[in-house]
């Protein structure tokens, strides 16, 4: 298996498509390793063991760095109170994907599974401070969640996040955090991070699972109309406000809530709507491979200006 460097020196544009709860599946996945970008899916979007082993079926038959694709990523959920934790984790040992991106808690417990088939552990973080426990839990390399990300987010600048972990970790790192446009996956770059995390500009495409009526929202909201909140999940996530407005909350009454990821009911979620600060990069609906096309012109404007 290739290396992270190999697997970045391959890529077509140095991003990877964020894995988005109840947006990414298959059909996303396929389009962005397609594209040449690193396409990704959470575990979760799934119903059942069963539909999770076949939309690994459905991607690995659809991609492969042998035809000419980059390779994809599956985003797991360590957190204890995940309870398919063990059975998605069994799902990749056996199809063994490339990456595996774990999220939501310490990855020490699936790292030892997953290096035995040679894949690489890249852990989503928010802070310094759980940087440096994901690399002491054996993490390969780190996902910098930095403020302004859609869904659960930091509160730390992505360009302080990545100055500081830089100053002790010089392996893999990817940026993610109000990356919208080919000029921000640059500045990444330059910040120092290896690649690019992008979700929110994926969201209005083709082949993205949400309704066109979210599509649209996305399309439609700018910066000012995303805010975060800790209340539905307990960790501080982005929101789209007109989506929780038409929901029935009230975004200026909200309570915090508690840490459970126990209860992975999707109807729970259908109405409530995530986007990043980079909203307002997102002008229409179109396919992946079109994003990522206007992304690598600007990508390749931005070096060299």
């Amino acid at each position: 298996m290739n290396t992270f460097s190999e697997i970045v020196a391959g890529l077509r544009l140095p991003v990877i498509q964020a894995p988005m709860f109840l947006v990414s599946g298959p059909a996303m996945v396929i389009a962005a390793c397609r594209a040449g970008i690193i396409g990704s899916v959470p575990t979760q979007n799934v119903r059942s063991d069963a539909e999770l082993a076949e939309w690994f079926g459905t991607i690995d038959a659809a991609t492969g760095e042998r035809g000419g694709c980059a390779p994809y990523a599956v985003n797991l959920i360590v957190h204890a109170s995940y309870p398919r934790r063990d059975n998605d984790l069994e799902a990749v040992l056996r199809y063994r994907p490339r990456i595996v991106i774990t999220a939501l808690g310490s990855p020490r417990s699936v790292v030892d599974a997953i290096h035995a088939y040679g894949g690489i552990v890249l852990a989503d973080v928010i802070s310094v401070k759980l940087a440096r426990k994901a690399l002491d839990a054996g993490a390969d390399g780190l996902v910098l969640v930095g403020a302004g990300a859609g869904g659960h987010t930091g509160a730390v600048t992505g360009m302080a996040l990545v100055d500081e972990v830089r100053r002790f970790f010089a392996g893999p790192v990817v940026l993610g955090g109000g990356i919208g446009s080919g000029r921000a996956i640059r500045a990444a770059q330059v910040l120092g991070a290896d690649l690019a995390y992008m979700g929110t500009r994926f969201i209005a495409t083709t082949e993205s699972m949400v309704s066109e009526a979210q599509k649209q929202m996305v399309v439609e909201a700018g910066s000012e109309d995303v805010f975060a909140s800790d209340a539905f999940t307990g960790v501080n996530a982005n929101w789209l406000r007109a989506s929780v407005v038409a929901a029935g909350h009230d975004p200026q009454t909200l309570t915090r809530g508690q840490i459970d990821f126990s209860r992975q009911d999707q109807k729970r979620w259908r109405d409530l709507w995530s986007a990043g600060q980079g909203v307002g990069s997102v002008d229409r609906i179109c396919p992946v491979a079109e994003v990522v096309e206007r992304l690598r012109m600007e990508y390749r404007a931005a070096q060299v200006a």
